[in-house]
């Protein structure tokens, strides 16, 4: 049994996961959960979602308070750890120190806000305070203009379309979610968004935020009320930089999620980590891989050196009535097989390496299951079954 005070910086789902596996793991030691914002940690996702229709905060609460003193875990929220002092085993909060004996890092990411002029005048959607001036926002027919044709813009922009708002995407990208999924699948989204009478500028980058809305780099003009900011994101690396940890697009860490200093893990976002199937070194913005990660880091703190993190990625997406869901990690050069059940198939070589769905549950867990298992079908014998995922 593990007994060391175990310090988490970062209070989302990654870092209350961490917290709630080490006590199913039998960590019998002082836990100390730091989260910069106020509030008991909650849930993300629905922010762009749901929680803009309902406003219904007190459902994204992920543990009541009573949790906390139950499991003797202690929640510190509205709390910043200026620095790491890796020599003597403590945090700096303020004049304070916090001693600790293991330290996971699940600082996360912050919105990307890029050098374009005016930019200050868009509304970013990062945390419950961004959704709930959002939410006002909406309360009136509106003009609406979203930078960036991710996941997060799209998700906003479904969600004001419905409620009647005339919506705009500019995306710099010749197409929708082009990092995240195939063309065959962006083509499908784009049908999507021009169907709910969203007004699409791609391959347009936005060349300034005026005080009437977008000037796109063709000279055109997109006018709009109120402009959202959702052009990606950066990883929260700043403390493990300061603490002379190394930083790569992320907090590297090894394939048991730790970095160089041995007490010291990172988790979820800000991670920069070596994905099991390929070696390369990846970064996954992904709720699933962070408390999948979590769970990885306390079984390791408590029973030690078990099996590296190999768990397969999955992603989702909630868009109208559209439920996109991702398999596996794809890189964007990625080959597409489109199948006649709406499922794509990406391909590196001969190895299958993610399946994208929509409203297609039974694939996407079979997928899940298939790019767990020991053996991976080929390409060649998944060819010979019609690429039918069921018969594999």
């Amino acid at each position: 049994m593990s007994s060391g005070h175990v310090v988490i910086v970062g209070a989302g789902q990654g870092g209350l996961q961490a917290a709630m596996s080490l006590r199913q793991e039998g960590h019998e030691g002082p836990i100390t959960l730091v989260g910069g914002e106020p509030g008991l940690p909650y849930q993300r996702p629905p922010l762009s979602k749901a929680y803009l229709k309902t406003g219904e905060a007190e459902k994204l609460a992920l543990r009541p308070e009573s949790f906390f003193e139950t499991k003797a875990i202690t929640l510190r929220p509205g709390t910043w750890v200026d620095a790491i002092d890796r020599a003597a085993q403590q945090l700096r909060i303020g004049s304070e120190t916090l001693d600790y004996d293991t330290l996971i890092l699940a600082t996360g990411t912050r919105n990307l806000r890029p050098p374009i002029p005016g930019v200050e005048r868009a509304l970013d959607l990062r945390t419950l305070e961004d959704a709930r001036t959002l939410r006002a926002a909406l309360d009136q027919p509106r003009r609406i203009a979203v930078i960036g044709g991710g996941f997060i813009g799209l998700e906003f922009a479904a969600v004001a379309a419905g409620l009647g708002h005339h919506v705009s995407i500019a995306e710099a990208a010749p197409r929708l979610m082009a990092r995240a999924v195939s063309p065959a699948m962006s083509e499908r989204f784009r049908a999507l968004h021009e169907g709910l009478g969203t007004e699409l500028h791609l391959g347009n980058g936005v060349t300034e935020v005026t005080e009437r809305g977008l000037l796109l780099a063709d000279s055109v003009e997109v006018h709009a009320d109120l402009v959202l900011l959702a052009a990606g994101v950066r990883p929260n690396v700043e403390l493990a930089q300061q603490a002379g940890l190394e930083v790569d697009n992320g907090v590297v860490v090894d394939a048991m999620l730790r970095t160089a200093d041995p007490q010291i893990f990172a988790l979820g976002d800000c991670a920069a980590f070596p994905e099991a199937v390929s070696g390369r070194r990846v970064r996954l913005e992904s709720v699933q891989a962070a408390t999948d990660h979590a769970r990885s880091i306390a079984k390791t703190i408590v029973k030690g050196d078990v099996a590296p993190y190999a768990a397969v990625p999955w992603f989702w997406s909630d868009q109208h009535d559209f439920k996109l869901q991702i398999a596996g990690l794809a890189a964007p050069s990625d080959e597409s097989v489109a199948l006649d059940d709406g499922a794509v198939l990406r391909f590196r070589g001969d190895r299958l390496t993610a399946v994208e769905t929509i409203n297609n549950a039974k694939i996407h867990m079979k997928a899940r299951r298939l790019l767990g298992g020991d053996a991976v079908p080929a390409r060649d014998t998944l060819l010979q079954r019609n690429y039918d995922l069921t018969a594999a």
